[in-house]
């Protein structure tokens, strides 16, 4: 039975992380979230994702603060975040006590509903957060990293979302990160889930390969609750489809949105400026608003594209652009035939680099190419190939294990660590993801506040050289 679709607005996160690197500040969004709180968005994606790292690092802000104040803002419209299960949002997996405390923190600072991923799609790498999310009254969404490849049939993906389902989930998301869910196999993959769970299912895709409109057409036409928008001038390219072109698809008929064209119009025209800007500063890249088919052909996300074309401009071998491209799949194969997702995505593609670089397979291999063969990011759905796997570890132990478990309690060793900075409880979760760029920013920060030249330091107020 058809129904009105709801609308994820994804500008504040997904949106300007795929376009232009997660650089848009606090001060850029704050005056445009009364209008977007008028609009009756199923929720808002404002948080989580790379905008932790890039507040700290790039923006020197406090993302905490940064929540806090979209959550005063936004008064009627619920707000998400994007989370990597046990990895939160750094780069490796943390202790359950770290995992448990950031969902608090989150929810207490205003996150109502938690989209969770893993990027192998191993459940257990999942169910801490998951479980953290229902005690604190949460919304847990797990996200699928959805992919394509022999192991990832129909009832594969049924499997998983009964699972899903088990563990305590309220609803699911399929996490198609690369653009690679065609209209048809969108269609068919929705049916599916449909017959197999109770939950609410929500699409999010990228428009990297050109399809992503017709996919949700199709999606919505096969019963999928939720999909995931972007405002016009932001949207397109590696974002994902324009909220007014969706609203405008689904007027007058029994999924209508019910949203106004005229509020979604008056906040395109703010943001308008904004992303002119970024172009006219380079910091968008016109060759992210195309069409790249290249996505379909090598499954390859368009943010992984640009990590790629970076990598090889720097080592000044542009030329072996379509070598790497090729043997990006026979990587992915090699280790057991993941989704390409952070941070498999950047495992796999540096490897790949690597390999065509040296000539030679695995001559080199990457830290993090060690531990995903040695099973310290989880299981994947196929077995390692054997060779590959001798030649870079040789004899060093495999885990089957969950990886979470053989890591010890951490939070009051962190929050030892960082005493001597933490003005807030959840200074010592900015520290546990991102040590040495939270530490600078917490020296930035004290010299703002005691107006000290942080270069010169001043011991008596609690500052210190940077």
């Amino acid at each position: 039975m058809a129904k009105p679709i709801k609308i994820t607005e994804t500008i504040l996160r997904d949106a300007q992380q795929s376009l232009i690197a997660t650089r848009m500040s606090t001060e850029e969004m704050l005056p445009i979230i009364d209008k977007m709180d008028q609009v009756g968005y199923h929720a808002v994606e404002c948080w989580g994702g790379a905008t932790f790292d890039a507040c700290l690092r790039f923006l020197k802000e406090d993302p905490w603060e940064r929540l806090r104040k979209f959550r005063d803002g936004f008064k009627n419209t619920k707000l998400q975040m994007l989370f990597r299960g046990q990895n939160i949002l750094g780069y490796r997996p943390y202790a359950d006590d770290v995992v448990e405390y950031f969902v608090q923190k989150s929810v207490a600072n205003g996150i109502d509903i938690i989209r969770i991923f893993d990027c192998l799609n191993d459940l257990r790498n999942l169910q801490t957060a998951v479980t953290a999310a229902n005690r604190e009254k949460a919304h847990a969404q797990v996200a699928l990293s959805f992919t394509l490849g022999e192991p990832y049939t129909l009832d594969y993906w049924k499997d998983i979302a009964k699972r899903i389902e088990d563990m305590g989930a309220d609803s699911i998301c399929i996490k198609d990160m690369a653009g690679l869910l065609v209209p048809y196999k969108a269609s068919e993959l929705v049916s599916a889930l449909k017959e197999t769970v109770t939950l609410p299912i929500e699409l999010h895709t990228h428009y990297t390969s050109g399809v992503a409109s017709m996919t949700y057409l199709k999606a919505v036409e096969a019963g999928v609750d939720i999909i995931d928008t972007a405002i016009s001038p932001f949207a397109m390219g590696t974002s994902q489809p324009a909220t007014e072109v969706m609203v405008e698809t689904f007027k007058d008929t029994p999924y209508d949105t019910g949203l106004d064209q005229h509020l979604l119009s008056e906040i395109a025209d703010y943001f308008r400026p904004i992303r002119d800007h970024a172009l006219e500063t380079g910091l968008l890249n016109p060759k992210n608003m195309g069409v790249d088919i290249q996505t379909l052909l090598y499954q390859v996300p368009g943010g992984m594209l640009s990590n790629l074309t970076s990598q090889l401009k720097e080592q000044g071998a542009e030329d072996k652009y379509y070598d790497v491209l090729k043997e990006v799949p026979r990587v992915r194969e090699d280790l057991g035939e993941p989704p390409l997702v952070t941070p498999s995505s950047q495992i796999v593609g540096t490897q790949a680099v690597f390999n065509v670089l040296m000539g030679e397979r695995y001559k080199m291999a990457t830290k993090e190419t060690k531990d995903i063969l040695c099973g310290k990011y989880g299981a994947t759905i196929k077995p390692f190939n054997e060779e590959v796997k001798k030649k870079v570890i040789g004899d060093e132990e495999t885990i089957t294990c969950r990886p979470a478990d053989l890591i010890e309690p951490e939070l009051e060793t962190l929050k030892k660590e960082v005493e001597n900075w933490s003005q807030q409880d959840e200074d010592v979760l900015s520290y546990a993801l991102f040590p040495q760029v939270a530490t600078d920013f917490f020296k930035y920060r004290a010299a703002q506040e005691t107006k000290v030249d942080p270069a010169l330091g001043n011991k008596e107020n609690g500052t210190y050289p940077v």
